[in-house]
């Protein structure tokens, strides 16, 4: 029997770099660590601090109640575990990977029909931050679950957030603050190569993108007060002010030699805000255009 000073057994399915950042983070806080993956060969690091080889996936999960999947899909989670189905029941799975609410949902029902507990997560952070006490992971699923747990998950990160009740939120949440990574890097993308039009070095941008993105952060509650509220009169920065910027996209494209095709949706999306009687309002308003009716009952 465990003592209250023994620290939990944890599993780690999936050595991609985050996955080996996960269970090297355990194995720094002293708990006994199994790993397994798929494609053999990415363990040797893990294998040198400590850790231990499982020889497949049944083993793996055998091995501990907690069993920490970081693959790179739920579908890729439940075939990878489909073999362990057996050895579930009676533990918990947390799944730290990319998919949509429908993918946690399914695999919740599947979880729960091989009697374990589960959790969907997501790390918000890069796999060198993991363990870091302000690196961001978020989960839904059974509170009662993520308090059990909550002190072992912490080890991956310091910021441990539950979401609420349901399984799919952390997906949700995942995609919904996702969707702002590839604009923003294409933006980036964009503008270093119009720098290196001028033969300007790409690094002499970083200082006033770091500011540009903290101003952008400085506005975001703001911007959900108006669009909670549905009050987008008091404008800041106006939808009109964007559509009037979109020619300066084409002269750059021009001068420079860029591709800024990449923006045709959204200038096509703020016509559409414009259109719609929004013109005058706060550039939040675009999320009117982008919110579609429910379907009919």
């Amino acid at each position: 029997m465990r003592t209250e000073n023994d620290l939990l057994p944890v599993t780690v399915i999936g050595l991609g770099s985050m996955g080996r950042a996960l269970a090297a983070a355990y194995l720094a806080a002293g708990h006994p660590t199994t790993v397994w993956n798929r494609t053999p060969g990415k363990d040797a690091s893990l294998l040198a601090r400590g850790a231990v080889a499982a020889p497949d996936v049944t083993a793996a999960v055998a091995a501990s109640p907690l069993v920490i999947t970081c693959l790179t899909t739920f579908d890729a989670t439940r075939e990878a575990l489909e073999p362990a189905r057996a050895k579930l029941a009676g533990r918990t799975l947390v799944t730290l990977n990319s998919g949509s609410p429908a993918g946690a949902r399914t695999t919740a029902t599947w979880a729960a029909e091989q009697g374990a507990a589960f959790l969907a997560g997501a790390v918000k952070n890069v796999p060198a931050a993991v363990g870091a006490p302000d690196t961001l992971l978020y989960y839904g699923g059974d509170r009662a679950v993520f308090a059990q747990y909550r002190q072992t998950l912490q080890v991956m990160g310091g910021d441990t957030v539950h979401l609420g009740e349901a399984v799919d939120l952390a997906a949700l949440y995942e995609m919904a603050v996702g969707a702002m990574l590839l604009p923003a890097l294409v933006g980036f993308f964009q503008g270093a190569a119009a720098l290196q039009s001028r033969g300007l070095p790409v690094d002499s941008m970083v200082p006033f993108a770091g500011k540009w993105l903290d101003m952008i952060k400085a506005l975001l509650p703001e911007y959900a007060r108006e669009i909670d509220s549905g009050d987008y009169t008091d404008a800041a920065s106006s939808v009109n002010l964007f559509h009037a910027g979109a020619a300066h996209d084409g002269e750059l494209a021009d001068e420079a030699h860029v591709d800024t095709s990449w923006q045709a949706p959204l200038h096509e999306l703020v016509r559409r805000a414009v259109d719609a009687g929004h013109g005058e309002h706060s550039v939040a308003a675009l999320t009117e255009v982008l919110r579609k009716p429910a379907p009919a009952a």
